[in-house]
């Protein structure tokens, strides 16, 4: 598929990947654009036979251990790209199913991150699982490729959770800062979220310019024709848009993500690592 415009469904094969598909096809629909499912096998799965091997010795015992292991290897390759190739198809399926006339498929040998970001240049909209195959067999509630991704791309990434849900409330965390006033821009131009209503919400430590920022981005939406509330409320940033999200029953957030650097959140934490652990709906990451 040689679309720039196209939504990229990241999945992998654990039950979360048919949540990603269904909102990958939501967005692919409202946005008229083509959708490509990327499956990534990794080049060094964590897998073994089992077999101890270290009694292995004798005359050509090493050269046909090799062979042995080499051939084993290349089994498991096959039959890793056999189980993608339906597993794709599924999918594909699925999302042809729901209406989306524009769907390919693409299967990589390869580290995640790097595949993602070769793909980048391409892609209008990626949508990630928050969870994934390894936090399905751990219990992690937030997928370990999640933060990575979203750092190495910048591109807005929509992370979703389990079970699918046509959104109908969307907010807007806006912090009227650079990289949150060109998430407004982006709502306003793109269909993605035409006719929903949106909810704006301005949280955080008390800002002299911010009853001026907020009305900047509640008239740049309704220049656009939303129907907008806007909300400007003091205090913790994170407590106040979990709050928020369950008052007026938000199906869909958009946000900025990961404003400070790997180190920095590595020392103090992550607000938005906080929110998506905390968060039970999809949400939409401006980088």
């Amino acid at each position: 598929m040689k679309d720039e415009n196209k939504v990229l469904a990241c999945v992998d094969q654990s039950h979360f990947a048919d949540y990603v598909a269904d909102y990958a096809a939501w967005a692919a629909r409202r946005m008229d654009a083509p959708l490509e499912f990327l499956h990534v096998i990794d080049r060094h799965p964590e897998l073994g036979s089992g077999e101890d091997h270290s009694g292995a010795i004798g005359i050509d015992a090493q050269e046909n251990l090799l062979t042995k292991l080499s051939a084993e290897d290349e089994a498991r390759t096959k039959d890793a790209r056999e189980r993608g190739r339906i597993f794709l198809n599924r999918l594909r399926e699925r999302a042809t199913a729901s209406g989306v006339e524009r769907v390919d498929v693409r299967q990589r040998h390869g580290e995640l991150e790097e595949t993602l970001a070769e793909q980048a240049e391409r892609v209008r909209l990626l949508v990630l699982g928050r969870r994934g195959e390894a936090a399905e067999t751990t219990q992690r509630d937030l997928g370990r490729n999640v933060e990575r991704v979203v750092r190495a791309l910048h591109k807005p990434i929509l992370t979703v959770t389990d079970g699918f849900k046509e959104p109908q409330r969307v907010m807007i965390a806006f912090d009227g800062g650079n990289v949150t006033r060109r998430g407004v821009e982006m709502v306003a131009s793109s269909p993605l979220f035409q006719g929903l209503p949106i909810y704006l919400l301005m949280a955080g430590k008390e800002s002299q310019d911010a009853p001026k920022q907020l009305d900047w981005a509640k008239t740049t939406l309704q220049a656009a024709g939303f129907n907008v509330t806007a909300s400007l409320i003091h205090g913790d940033a994170e407590s106040i848009i979990a709050k928020t999200v369950k008052e007026q029953s938000i199906d869909m957030l958009i946000m900025g993500a990961f404003g400070h650097s790997p180190l920095r959140s590595l020392l103090f934490g992550s607000k938005t690592t906080d929110l998506l652990r905390s968060s039970t709906i999809p949400t939409l990451l401006l980088r």
